[in-house]
């Protein structure tokens, strides 16, 4: 489903990232919000060199090993930096959707998937509570730093669990919930047992973790067997 949204950029698919070759972190409160507001200063942001280093987007890429084909979602896909990555990866006979509110972060991927000439990109305007995406449509649904935006969780994974194909994945990328240089205050932070514990109570096992990122945990789960 898309939908035709104001376009305010309070993004709740964001993540408060370093600014800067200084490698300052972007500040909470209501000048990250403000930050949110500009979208040429939120996509700066969010492509900001500095990131690498703490992301480690191609070890990322190595962990999650897509395969040609393959269909991806990306959940607040933003300026593009997993999405475009991914498109690479899974080929031209493969498809990302990539899933955000704004209409100005989509453009921008818009953009820059057609200078990149891949042709396998498919940008989804969506609601904050659904991301909008065709029943079994996905073998992958990937979250990076977005999880803890979303209010109607349950309900999210409801809708994730009709997209995703029968041995689909869920990916789940987020902050370790303690004070770190990047990222959002604590207190919007979901500590990792928290999240196992959730999804398991919504259905989903967690299958694969792995640890090399500094300040997240990186967790991929699938459905529990009893789930059709």
């Amino acid at each position: 489903m898309r939908q035709t949204l104001t376009t305010t950029l309070i993004s709740l698919f964001g993540v408060l990232l370093p600014l800067g070759a200084g490698g300052q972190t972007a500040p909470g409160g209501a000048d990250a919000h403000q930050l949110h507001r500009d979208p040429a200063a939120y996509i700066a942001a969010l492509e900001d060199p500095a990131r690498d280093a703490w992301q480690k987007p191609q070890e990322v890429l190595d962990a999650l090993a897509l395969r040609a084909g393959e269909r991806v979602a990306d959940i607040g896909a933003g300026s593009g930096y997993f999405a475009l990555r991914f498109a690479r990866q899974v080929g031209a006979t493969g498809r990302v959707f990539a899933v955000d509110i704004s209409n100005d972060m989509l453009a921008h991927l818009e953009v820059q998937a057609k200078a990149a000439q891949l042709t396998n990109v498919q940008p989804l305007l969506a609601a904050a509570a659904d991301p909008g995406l065709p029943d079994a449509s996905v073998d992958r649904v990937f979250f990076c730093d977005v999880w803890h935006h979303i209010e109607d969780q349950a309900g999210y994974l409801e809708r994730l669990k009709k997209a995703l194909r029968a041995d689909g994945q869920i990916v789940m990328i987020d902050f370790h919930k303690r004070d770190l240089p990047v990222g959002p205050p604590v207190s919007m932070k979901i500590a990792r047992e928290d999240l196992v514990a959730q999804m398991e109570r919504h259905g989903f096992r967690l299958v694969r973790e792995h640890t090399f990122l500094p300040y997240q945990y990186f967790l991929v789960f699938t459905r529990q067997p009893s789930e059709p």
